[in-house]
């Protein structure tokens, strides 16, 4: 297999990882902005003890696809930067605010008023960045990231600020929700608060469904290619409809409050939806003229990168195993010594 194809296929994993655990991540944040009724402070609580361990430590796997992005593909990484500067210093901001504003909230203990402050900024920071990520994707699935002589041909702004982009920002913002929710009915005993969030999953996934059909008509006007892409590829068509399978077991786990599989579902349907764009998104980086193949180093520095990433990967995984498995441990001993006999 081609250098650059294996170096595409590892950034995709990443991207899928990446969606998996921050993602959730990012939908707890929204979720914290739309807690609300006679629980609104445990359903709070249970969001910051779910993502609390370890919600930093999943951005490792964006930084993954940029270090990638930037070192085997150079002039997709520039074109990039400079025709979505905006969104993507938007995402760079909610990422650093998200971060400062749970820090500054969780320990500034000595004000009531400065801590819902704080967690307002959190909230709509973790709101934002999975927006313009969902942007970000959208631009470059589109024929609008045109660079020359390191000036954006679309400007600014109409290279992202059009219906495709902002409609895939939606169903980004509306996914991410979604798998939140169904990750969090797993994280607590309480039914109540299990039902909290079994009907947020149900109305976000609904909400994601409308979406993904708004993405699918206004392509026809703003991003034929990439739909042309998701419609004729027969791979392509296989992971939809595994993805539009797990959708059916997500749902159907939820109405009938099997968590467990509700979770494990809705992650495999996210997973899924974001392969099936890679694939139909192939060879393109950034439509309408970057490929894998025009865009690459030359072979003997993406097959040094890859013995890197393969190296990288064996002390990455087991650190990671081993950092979820101790907080999430000393998470469940916390409860257990917590909880009313």
């Amino acid at each position: 297999m081609n250098p650059a194809m294996i170096l595409a296929g590892i950034m995709l994993g990443a991207l899928v990882i990446y969606s998996l655990l921050a993602g959730a991540d990012y939908g707890a944040g929204f979720w914290d902005l739309m807690c609300s009724g006679p629980r609104r402070e445990k359903q709070r609580q249970l969001i910051a003890q779910a993502i609390e361990p370890v919600w930093e430590t999943n951005h490792v796997w964006l930084i993954l696809v940029v270090v990638l992005m930037f070192a085997g593909f150079a002039p997709a990484f520039g074109a990039i930067s400079i025709a979505l500067g905006v969104p993507v210093f938007l995402i760079l901001l909610g990422v650093v605010l998200r971060g400062s504003a749970y820090v500054f909230r969780t320990y500034f203990a000595g004000s009531i008023r400065t801590q819902l402050y704080w967690g307002k900024v959190f909230s709509i920071s973790s709101s934002m960045t999975p927006l313009f990520l969902g942007i970000v994707i959208g631009a470059i699935s589109s024929d609008t990231v045109v660079v020359r002589d390191g000036i954006s041909e679309n400007g600014f702004l109409r290279t992202w600020f059009h219906p495709f982009p902002v409609i895939v920002g939606v169903l980004s913002l509306s996914l991410f929700a979604y798998l939140s929710a169904c990750y969090l009915t797993v994280e607590t005993d309480d039914p109540a608060l299990q039902d909290d969030f079994r009907s947020r999953a149900l109305f976000s996934g609904f909400i994601s469904l409308m979406a993904a059909f708004a993405t699918y008509v206004v392509a026809g006007d703003n991003a034929r290619e990439i739909r042309d892409g998701l419609s004729g590829a027969p791979y392509v068509l296989l992971v939809e409809s595994c993805a539009a399978i797990a959708a059916f077991v997500a749902f159907q786990a939820l109405w009938s409050r099997r968590y467990l599989r509700a979770r494990i579902a809705a992650a495999a349907q996210v997973g899924l939806i974001i392969i099936g764009w890679g694939a139909a998104q192939y060879p393109y980086l950034a439509r309408p003229g970057l490929t894998i193949f025009n865009s690459s180093a030359p072979s003997n520095v993406l097959i040094e990168i890859e013995i890197a990433c393969a190296f990288g990967g064996a002390i990455l995984f087991p650190s990671l195993f081993l950092l979820y498995r101790i907080f999430k441990a000393h998470r469940k001993a916390v409860l257990a010594d917590t909880t009313p006999v």
